[in-house]
Formats: structure tokens, sequence, C-alpha cells
């Protein structure tokens, strides 16, 4: 059975690789390996999150599914003041997230997702999500995760257009999540999910 970027721990090789990305206005340079999603450099759906989304000036944020760290690099070092953490089931994504971390001199606290302290609220989540992981599944991670949000917390998640965008916009809001769309590009949506309680 082949890996899943997913996945625990992969069997994969570690075979590293540096890439780079312009975000806000910075060329970032991130170390990847396979096992990982999006290895070979950031992800046509993550940019867009970035692209279309403004960094917050401080607060507690969640990189929800981080990854190799783009989005919770990028924000930890365009956040001055901002508490940033990733988690993933992924172990070597974590290694790599903190890797990166460290490399931008930037504070990232990555865990796995039972490690993240149960008294730690949200201001914002941020999140490609795994959508490949099944619908129940994801919707399993979402419903554990955004109650975590903070009193009037957003989180802004992108998902593709035919990977189910819009049904998961009318989820999410049935589910009393109002969600609204505030982007589209390049076959993507840009999702705001806001704490109204």
């Amino acid at each position: 059975m082949p890996d899943h970027y997913f996945d625990a721990t992969p069997s994969i090789p570690d075979r590293r690789q540096d890439v780079t990305a312009r975000i806000w206005g910075k060329e970032l340079t991130f170390t990847t390996s396979a096992g990982v999603f999006s290895h070979d450099g950031l992800d046509k759906a993550t940019a867009v999150l970035l692209r279309t989304s403004t960094p917050p000036a401080g607060g507690t944020i969640l990189d929800l599914g981080c990854g190799w760290g783009p989005i919770a690099c990028a924000l930890a070092d365009a956040g001055a003041g901002a508490t940033v953490w990733a988690t993933d089931p992924n172990e070597r994504a974590l290694e790599l997230t903190a890797l990166n971390a460290s490399r931008l001199g930037v504070t990232v606290h990555a865990a796995l997702p039972d490690d993240v302290p149960a008294d730690v609220v949200f201001d914002e989540i941020w999140s490609n999500p795994p959508i490949r992981i099944g619908k129940q599944a994801l919707h399993d991670l979402l419903l554990r995760w955004l109650p975590r949000l903070a009193p009037d917390g957003v989180a802004r998640l992108v998902v593709g257009k035919n990977l189910g965008a819009d049904s998961l916009q009318r989820w999410l809001t049935d589910q009393g999540w109002p969600t609204e769309r505030v982007a589209s590009e390049k076959g993507f949506r840009v999702l705001e999910v806001r704490r109204t309680t």
C-alpha cells in the first residue's frame, strides 16, 4: 500500500530538497521531503489561500495539517507577536516544520494533534485541509478543531471546487458554523468560518 502524506511515519526514504516560495512579498526558502504533502513546492491551493488572505498582526494561530510548514512559518514570519501552532499527524512533516521555522528565525510550536495542550484556544485557524482522507474523516477533523476557536475566532480554509468546496461550505453552515466564500481563484475556494458564540 502506498504512503499517504497523512501517514504518521512515512516509509518512503527521507529525501530532502529546498524549495523557494514568494509569500506576502518575501522570498522564503524551505526544506521539504518525500512522504509529506506537496514535497515539490508550494501547492496551488495553499498559494491561493496565502495570496488572498492577510496575515494577522498577533493572536494565537493554528496551521491545521501543516505539512512542511509554509503557512505556519509564513504566519510566524509576518505576524509580529503572533503565537503560531502547527499540527499534522505526519511526524516527518512536523520535523520539517520545526526545521523551517528555525531556518527562518521564527517560533512555531509544531506538535502532533494529541500533543496540542487542551487549554489552548485559537484566534485563527488556517488550513488547506486534507480532503483526500475522506468526507467523514474530514468532518471529524473540522469538528475536533473548530470548537477550539476563541469567541469571534475565524478559520480560513482553502478547498478545490472540484473537491467539494461548495458542499463543505453548506455542511459547515448546517453544523452551526457560519461559512462564507471570501475568495475564488484558479478552481479553489477560500472559505471563512466564524465562531459566533
